[in-house]
């Protein structure tokens, strides 16, 4: 049995799989968005109870959200995280792009750091290690500080010695790097004891999220795509080759030999909540029934208006990468905006293609299961694993 764990920006979500696909339980603790770290190791300690069976856990297997930075300080404790949507470090982020030789946006690492360094010298000077967030709860458990770097062609991103030459940061606050599939570590005896397990546990990376839902929606050919909904929407298509589009961004992909292709809709779902509270709604069900059939026709308009908005952003992004010579065949939806039917027909009608969903989905947490089962050799590759371990549900057809 295996536990995977997705760390988002508004819900800390587990699950419990075996190794056919099954989910077996499913626990999620809500997070808010002020930074604090001390709060996934929490959402994990809940999950941990709510789910139970710690006895018959192989490992547990972490992605989450990105790009979050953690500086950590020497005893262990953090300063509050900069999130994945901070982008205050603007007045950073043009010398790191001259040094990575292309653009880099002030929500990525480096230009957090940046910003540190430069107005926050005593954070600077007592952290320890800068590390992403799920590598920070990987590292409350096992001891052990590790980056990730997601895959080959990531490098604009991330750093070397090089990099931190040039920018004049402290090689020793940047940890080694491992890849999605390989281990931070064992839970300590005690921790595991804590926690309710048994034995010697291994605690293993599935990267950033959108890497494990790639995984977990089953993103394995050409020409299929994810598009990946929560507090924002990412598109990954999976491509036989590079793409040079500075507007998008190419790296290889999770199965050889392949690469990724990704456009990201900042706030879209975070948009819905927004839109929500100003209709005086509870939740987001309940805009999606306002949208479908109120019989007040300013309410109804101004949510259509934004869903359309929406599904025109992602064809947005679809247009671009097809223009770049490449096909989008299909689009599997994942995510808390993929359980509603009239949001995925409407996204069928806008972008012109066919629309899938899963059985489950929260695809970073089976796509997480796919990892773990890979680690533990009971399949020989992520694309063999993806194939029996994925479940299609719906199929929505574009309707002119």
């Amino acid at each position: 049995m295996l536990l995977t764990i997705d760390i988002g920006t508004s819900n800390f979500k587990a699950a419990l799989w075996d190794y056919e696909g099954n989910r077996l339980g499913f626990a999620s603790a809500p997070m808010s968005h002020d930074g604090d770290t001390e709060q996934w190791l929490k959402g994990f300690k809940f999950c941990c109870l709510q789910l139970g069976n710690q006895d018959k856990v192989a490992a547990i297997v972490i992605s989450g959200q990105g790009p979050t930075l953690v500086p950590v300080l020497a005893n262990g404790a953090a300063s509050d995280a900069r999130l994945w949507f901070d982008r205050s470090a603007e007045d950073y982020q043009a010398e790191v792009s001259k040094v990575m030789g292309g653009y880099v946006d002030a929500a990525f690492f480096l230009p957090k750091i940046l910003m540190i360094k430069s107005e926050e010298e005593d954070l600077y000077k007592h952290t320890k290690y800068f590390l992403g967030c799920p590598e920070y709860l990987a590292y409350r458990l096992t001891g052990n500080a590790c980056s990730v770097f997601p895959s080959d062609g990531f490098d604009r991103w991330f750093w070397n010695d090089s990099v931190l030459k040039k920018l004049e940061l402290d090689k020793s606050k940047f940890p080694s790097f491992i890849r999605p599939g390989e281990k931070f570590g064992i839970l300590p005896e005690k921790t595991a004891q804590s926690f309710g397990f048994t034995g010697s546990i291994p605690v293993i990376s599935a990267g950033p999220d959108f890497f494990a839902a790639i995984l977990g929606a089953g993103i394995t050919e050409p020409g299929q795509a994810l598009d990946r909904t929560g507090s924002s929407e990412g598109i990954n298509l999976c491509t036989e080759n590079f793409v040079n589009e500075n507007k998008l961004m190419s790296y290889k992909h999770p199965i050889k030999p392949y690469w990724n292709l990704s456009g990201k809709i900042d706030m879209s779902g975070f948009a819905i909540e927004q839109t929500s509270e100003i209709l005086g709604l509870s939740n987001i069900k309940d805009f999606f029934a306002i949208a479908r059939e109120s019989e007040n026709p300013a309410q109804r308009n101004a949510a259509n208006a934004l869903l359309e908005e929406l599904c025109h952003k992602v064809k947005e992004i679809i247009d671009k990468m097809e223009s770049t010579g490449v096909k989008v065949n299909l689009l599997r939806v994942t995510g808390g905006m993929s359980v509603n039917d009239y949001m995925n027909q409407l996204k069928a009608n806008i972008t012109g293609k066919e629309i899938q969903t899963l059985v489950y989905k929260e695809a970073e947490l089976l796509g997480c299961a796919v990892i773990g089962s890979c680690f533990l050799k009971k399949y020989s590759s992520f694309k063999e694993a993806c194939k029996k371990m994925v479940k299609i549900d719906k199929t929505f057809i574009p309707k002119v």
